[in-house]
């Protein structure tokens, strides 16, 4: 491991929650630091503050893994005069490198909905709000005795997956027609001569974010010196990918149980909630940090709560007969984030110092 990058460990997140799942808002990926830098060590936190820092410094650790980003809106001067100026500075003067995943996190598959939902014991989950603009159609013309070394060559990347099956394809047989010219080196017919040749047209779905490597391994192993293929945008929900989830109790538990199901789980003093709905909860919806926007789609998948880590006033009022809604802190409901960091880099290099941050970051307190 003496060879190990904060590029490696960087690879290893976001291939679990890449990159283009952000939202456009958000500001994820490495903020400082160099990637091609060796890691000595990982520190993983839910923010980044000062005392966090020091704790990576103490620890010999270079990386800093975070769910929030630190640099988050525009900063003009660094001067010391804020929280995060004082962190970049003594980040970079310990040559610590300090990454965030935040909504990628969020809105992956396995992500940080998907772990609260395990740590409530919710079964038959699915995304609340799946994702919409983010996959792809791509066709391709392949000599019909190649068909399967390409299909499956793609499927290998990644490529050919629709919500909980993977090797999808779409494949239909004809005629392909070219004329190869004088600088060509044609792998079938001859040059200046028109040729027919039995070709297969293959149809696989993939994610925005696949583009670039799908058709890198694609040219990797046609056959064609020009292919003929098309990258088609296409606007299906991405039913894997998305924000929040909704999922069932194995059995129906009353109000009151539940919610003290959820101090329990979340090491709570003090949670919030609208006045119970006297039934029994039976279907669950939840959303990590600032939810609320998702109330109504909780509404209308008609779940008999939601969970989330911050409400407003006044949508207690508004949805105060149709759902009983829970804040439990934002903090609070991100905090097994760290968990996930850790199951990722653990497996993947399960001889790597990686160390949970026993810094308290939560900037709310209650009395």
């Amino acid at each position: 491991m003496s060879n190990l990058s904060i590029r490696h460990i960087i690879q290893a997140i976001e291939e679990f929650a890449p990159i283009a799942l952000q939202e456009s808002y958000d500001n994820c990926g490495l903020q400082i630091g160099n990637p091609e830098a060796i890691a000595s060590g990982v520190l993983l936190s839910i923010d980044v503050t000062e005392d966090v820092v020091k704790e990576a410094i103490d620890k010999k650790a270079n990386l800093i893994i975070a769910h929030h980003p630190l640099l988050f809106k525009g900063i003009k001067n660094i001067t010391g005069s804020t929280y995060s100026e004082r962190v970049i500075i003594k980040a970079i003067q310990h040559n610590i490198a300090i990454y965030a995943s935040h909504t990628c996190m969020d809105n992956a598959t396995e992500g940080v909905n998907k772990k609260i939902a395990q740590k409530l014991g919710l079964t038959n989950t699915a995304v609340l709000e799946p994702a919409s603009d983010k996959l792809l159609k791509l066709r391709v013309y392949v000599p019909t005795n190649y068909t399967e070394k390409i299909r499956s060559t793609l499927f290998s990347v990644g490529i050919g997956c629709i919500g909980k099956y993977d090797n999808c394809s779409f494949n239909f047989d004809g005629e392909g027609t070219f004329k190869a010219g004088e600088e060509c080196t044609p792998f079938c017919g001859e040059k200046h001569r028109l040729h027919t040749e039995r070709e297969t047209c293959i149809e696989v779905i993939l994610p925005t974010y696949l583009k670039q490597k799908a058709i890198k391994t694609l040219l990797q192993v046609h056959p064609y010196e020009e292919p003929a293929f098309d990258i088609i945008p296409i606007k299906n929900q991405w039913d894997n990918v998305g924000a929040g989830i909704i999922g069932e109790l194995p059995l129906p538990i009353d109000e009151t149980s539940f919610l003290h199901h959820i101090k329990k789980t979340f090491h709570l003093s003090v949670l919030k909630h609208s006045p119970l709905q006297n039934k029994p909860i039976k279907k669950v919806a939840l959303c990590g940090g600032a939810g609320a926007s998702l109330i109504k789609q909780a509404v209308n998948k008609e779940a008999d709560i939601f969970i989330t880590g911050e409400i407003k006033y006044h949508d207690y009022f508004d949805y105060e007969s149709q759902i009983l809604l829970v804040d439990i802190g934002h903090y609070e409901s991100e905090q097994y984030t760290k968990e996930i960091f850790y199951d990722i880099i653990t497996k993947k290099f399960p001889t790597f110092a990686t160390h949970y941050s026993k810094v308290e970051t939560n900037p709310i307190n209650y009395l």
